[in-house]
């Protein structure tokens, strides 16, 4: 870019020039971005700083949490609660919502976050990140609620993802495109590296954890298999597969070059509609994909016209480049 310029000053320009943001959900990005600033300096550190490893707990979803989950969940509570711009905080980590302390001011804004995506990758040195989705807390309630985190992800009034590889990179929308900003360590700050991302429409390139392929149901099965044929089979050419187990990364790998990521639902919990959370992953993701020109779905359905009926609801995610997405969807309308 012609000249550096700060997460700060673009979202003074998204607030000022554009109009497209109040102050207070600028004030607030801010401070999330510089949580992650904290996060990205611990995981860094890694086993120099005794970060890594199981803690000797569980989190909501039963899962063994890593100490750098907690390390991570705990800075972004602590940097957000004070300031002012929110009313409560939602996160994978905790069961419940987490309300503003009465001690400090409350503000208009809900927050919530999957602390630290990827864990499983934390004590290889893979790429890991954080994930974020702001809402607008609804008018006329008093006390906030779990019940005013449960809106649709076409609410979303910012959304974003940091993700903690070779380079600290910051990805972001408030509903005007994608911007990525990287974290130059020097000056402590993040800037701006690239504006307008878009996604290719077409691809040759998913991302599935082929392991579990036993396990999933008819339509996405014949998906996969028509692209292992390649260029004999139906689909006219040869497909890459990659897999990172961190959807972080693997979001990160198709917002710059294209691509579709697929966790579908699976026989071994058959109740459950899907792995992912709807709230921390799926909509902010989603969001992001959709504003970088792709599409996100279940297979079925758009995921961010779905309406939450619990915090810590589990979805079928498929998303990625507008086409191959749309291409997909063909197969569950084909049942």
């Amino acid at each position: 870019m012609s000249q550096n310029i700060s997460l700060t000053r673009y979202l003074v320009e998204q607030q000022r020039v554009d109009g497209l943001i109040p102050s207070q959900l600028r004030l607030l990005i801010e401070v999330v971005a510089r949580a992650c600033k904290s996060i990205s300096h611990a995981v860094n550190k890694g086993a120099l700083g005794g970060v890594l490893g199981a803690a000797e707990s569980e989190n909501v979803q039963g899962e063994i949490q890593k100490k750098l989950d907690i390390i991570a969940n705990e800075v972004l509570i602590e940097a957000n609660e004070w300031g002012g711009h929110l009313a409560a905080m939602a996160s994978e980590e905790m069961e419940d919502i987490y309300a503003v302390p009465n001690r400090y001011p409350q503000g208009e804004y809900l927050l919530l976050f999957d602390p630290l995506d990827g864990s499983s990758n934390i004590d290889v040195n893979v790429s890991i990140g954080t994930i974020f989705s702001v809402l607008k807390k609804p008018d006329g309630d008093a006390a906030v609620g779990e019940k005013d985190f449960l809106q649709a992800g076409h609410n979303q009034v910012a959304a974003g993802y940091c993700v903690y590889g070779p380079q600290t990179t910051l990805v972001l929308t408030v509903g005007d495109g994608v911007a990525m900003f990287t974290l130059d360590r020097e000056q402590g700050s993040f800037v701006l590296t690239q504006e307008n991302v878009q996604i290719p429409p077409d691809t040759k390139e998913f991302a599935i954890n082929m392991s579990n392929m036993r396990h999933w149901d008819t339509p996405v099965k014949r998906y996969v298999e028509d692209c292992l044929q390649g260029s004999e089979g139906p689909r006219g050419k040869d497909f890459n597969m990659r897999w990172i187990a961190s959807m972080v990364a693997d979001v990160h790998r198709i917002l710059t070059r294209g691509g579709v990521f697929l966790y579908p639902w699976d026989k071994r919990e058959p109740n459950k509609p899907g792995k992912l959370r709807l709230m921390y992953e799926a909509n902010p993701m989603g969001w992001l994909i959709e504003q970088a020109g792709g599409a996100a779905s279940t297979g079925t359905q758009r995921i961010l016209d779905i309406v939450p009926e619990k915090l810590h609801e589990r979805i079928s995610v498929v998303l990625g480049s507008k086409n191959e997405v749309a291409h997909i969807n063909s197969y569950f309308s084909k049942l």
